[in-house]
């Protein structure tokens, strides 16, 4: 495996029965091969991609001090801005190279999630940033239940098994910003190597060079999408939730040539996750003599907060 199997969502949204199971058939192997698809065919159109590129490149060009404060304490980066340096991979104490913007869930007010999610941080210099915000965090959310759906028929469940736990999910969108490097680094990189928490990674702004994935043979592959896809991979939750069947792959980003370091990346992760009360624990259809249960029994919620003490977001 030297590249990232792509795949389109419009076969599973056909009404073709053929197309819709050749999806299902192609995203699960690769799933259980390395973990990562580019997906075209989703939900989100090219001018709202590129409003939410103009906006955030706005945000992240303000100065230093106009940024901070939209930077919230105690509530270890869930909403609102994470200065550079601040996060870094698990075992590591070295910070990664970005900065960047987390837009949280959206809810109504009657609903019980209403007091338990941080509110979203409005950005007072840029009258369209949250508006544009908003709408691309729905869209990579509608993207993804498809293809939690598809996953679930992969797994043997109901296609709308994950439904209820995606539903007002406390999945969060990060338009990251990797600024020029002006120096030597001395042990770090722009996201050292790590597998995400969540349950999948939608994740656009692979388009160059940078986004590498680990194949089963330790070989670092880069993952390099087409304008029009995404790259999206599976999560460690759904790796524990599926025994590990479904594989949540160690990725990295690295940095430049030294010829590019005097330039910027942008990259914008939806990381979607359930509800805090799923439990993820092993599905008994995951569990054979072969395969015997690797993981503990936990809640989503107490795995996320386990997980942001480990990258340094908050405090135990």
């Amino acid at each position: 495996m030297q590249q990232i199997p792509s795949v389109d969502l419009r076969d599973f949204l056909s009404d073709d029965p053929k197309r819709k199971q050749k999806f299902v058939n192609e995203i699960g192997k690769a799933f259980e091969d390395i973990g990562f698809v580019a997906l075209k065919g989703h939900f989100l159109d090219e001018p709202l991609v590129e409003e939410l590129y103009s906006e955030i490149k706005k945000f992240f060009s303000m100065p230093k001090a106009a940024k901070e404060k939209y930077e919230i304490p105690g509530i270890g980066g869930q909403r609102g801005y994470v200065s550079f340096g601040k996060e870094h991979a698990k075992g590591r104490k070295e910070g990664d190279l970005k900065e960047f913007w987390h837009f949280g869930q959206y809810v109504n007010d009657d609903s019980k999630y209403k007091g338990q999610y941080p509110e979203n941080v409005e950005v007072e210099e840029l009258p369209r940033f949250n508006i544009v915000g908003k709408e691309a965090y729905q869209m990579l959310e509608k993207t993804g239940v498809y293809v939690l759906r598809a996953l679930a028929l992969h797994l043997g469940l109901d296609e709308f098994y994950f439904d209820k736990y995606a539903h007002e999910g406390n999945s969060i969108l990060r338009p990251i910003h990797y600024p020029p490097i002006t120096e030597e680094p001395k042990d770090a990189i722009r996201a050292a190597a790590h597998g995400d928490i969540n349950l999948i990674t939608l994740l656009m702004g692979a388009q160059g060079k940078g986004l590498q994935v680990q194949n089963h043979e330790g070989e670092w592959i880069d993952a390099i999408a087409k304008p029009d896809e995404l790259v999206i991979n599976v999560g460690d939750m759904l790796s524990r939730h599926t025994n590990n069947k479904l594989k949540s792959t160690i990725h990295q980003v690295v940095n430049p040539p030294k010829e590019l370091w005097g330039t910027s990346r942008y990259s914008i992760p939806f990381f979607m996750h359930p509800i805090s009360e799923m439990k993820l624990d092993c599905l008994d259809n995951c569990i054979d003599a072969e395969n015997p249960k690797k993981f503990e029994d936990i809640t989503a919620g107490d795995f996320l907060h386990e997980r942001l003490v480990e990258l340094g977001l908050i405090k135990k």
